[in-house]
C-alpha cells in the first residue's frame, strides 16, 4: 500500500518507465509474487479440503470457499485463470480493508488521547449501556450513539482514501465551466471536501458532536456528499458495512476494557505521511491497563 501511493518517476515521465529508475516497480514486483506464493498455499489448502469434504464436515465456510463453489475451474474471467481470480479476490479484499481499518482505528485513538473530555463522554457511555461486567457485544453498538459519532468524525478528518481510487471519464462533459475530455483519469479530494468551512463550523476541531446536532442526518454510506469517506455512486466501497462493524466493535471493546494513556504522557503528533492511503508520520505507541474485573478477560 505504501509502495502504491508513492511518487514514481514513471509517473510524470512515462517513457522512462523500462530504466525503474527508483526500483520501486522492482519492489512491488517482489512483493506481488511473495502476496501470491501466500495465496497459492491458501488455495490449495481449500481444494484439498474441498476434495475431502473435510469443510463440509466441519461446517466453516470462508469467502475463498464461495469463490471455489461458484467458479469452474475451468473458466476464464478477461483471459485469467478461475485461479489467478480467485487469489486476486481474495487478496484485493485482505489488503483494501486491512490497512484502511488498522488505519482508522490508529487516528480515533489519538484524535480521544488528543481529547480527554471525548475520551470520558464515550468511557461513560460505555458504562452506562454495557456495564462493567462483560465486553462489548455487535448488538450493542445501536445504543452507543456517542461511539459511531467519533467514528464518523475520524472518518471525516483523517479519510482512508484522501483521494479516493482513480477514476476515469466515460464521454466529453463540462463540469464547472471546465472541459473534460473522455478518458481523463479523475481524483475526488474527499479529505478537502471533509474539511469545507461552508458546510462544517470549525473544520479542523475534533468535535463529535456534531454529528449527534447539526449533522445527525448524514450518513457514511455516500448519500451526502459533504461525508464519503467510502466514496459514492456505483464505485462505492462495497465493504462499508463490515467496516464500520469492525471498526465501531474494536474500538468500543478498546475502550470499555482499558484506559488508554501515550508511553510517555504527551499529546499525540498528529503529521501524516503521504500515500495512497491516509496514515500517520509516526507509530502510536499507548499504555493499556485493565479497567474491568479479571474474570471478564479470562471467560474470553
Amino acid at each position: 500500500m505504501h509502495l502504491s501511493g508513492s511518487f514514481m518517476i514513471s509517473d510524470a515521465l512515462p517513457y522512462l518507465r523500462w530504466l525503474d529508475l527508483d526500483g520501486k516497480e522492482k519492489e512491488m514486483k517482489r512483493i506481488a509474487k511473495e502476496l501470491d506464493e501466500f495465496a497459492q498455499v491458501w488455495l490449495e489448502e481449500h481444494k484439498r479440503n474441498r476434495n475431502s469434504g473435510e469443510g463440509e464436515l466441519k461446517g466453516k465456510h470462508d469467502f475463498m470457499d464461495v469463490l471455489l463453489s461458484v467458479v469452474d475451474q475451468g473458466e476464464e474471467f478477461e483471459g485469467r485463470d478461475a485461479d489467478t481470480t480467485v487469489k486476486a479476490t481474495c487478496l484485493a479484499l485482505i489488503i483494501a480493508g486491512t490497512d484502511t481499518t488498522t488505519g482508522t482505528m490508529t487516528w480515533a485513538l489519538s484524535l480521544l488521547i488528543n481529547n480527554q473530555e471525548a475520551l470520558k463522554k464515550v468511557v461513560h457511555e460505555l458504562d452506562t449501556h454495557v456495564g462493567k461486567d462483560r465486553l462489548v457485544v455487535e448488538s450493542d453498538l445501536k445504543s452507543l450513539v456517542y461511539l459511531q459519532a467519533i467514528i464518523k468524525e475520524t472518518l471525516r478528518l483523517y479519510p482512508a482514501a484522501p483521494l479516493n481510487l482513480p477514476h476515469e471519464s466515460m464521454e466529453d462533459c463540462t463540469i464547472g465551466g471546465y472541459h473534460v475530455p473522455a478518458g481523463t483519469r479523475l481524483f475526488t479530494n474527499i479529505y478537502k471536501l471533509q474539511r469545507d468551512p461552508f458546510v462544517y463550523n470549525d473544520p479542523l476541531e475534533f468535535r463529535p458532536e456534531r454529528f449527534l446536532t447539526t449533522h445527525k442526518d448524514k450518513d457514511l454510506r455516500g448519500q451526502h456528499f459533504e461525508l464519503i469517506p467510502f466514496s459514492a455512486g456505483r464505485r462505492v466501497c462495497p465493504g462499508i458495512s463490515f467496516a464500520l462493524q469492525i471498526m465501531q466493535l474494536t474500538l468500543a471493546n478498546l475502550l470499555h476494557g482499558f484506559d488508554i494513556v501515550t508511553s510517555d504522557g504527551e499529546q499525540v503528533n498528529m503529521h501524516e505521511i503521504s500515500g495512497l492511503t491516509n496514515i500517520k508520520a509516526s507509530p502510536l505507541h499507548v499504555i493499556l491497563t485493565s479497567r474491568l474485573t479479571p474474570q471478564v478477560y479470562n471467560e474470553n
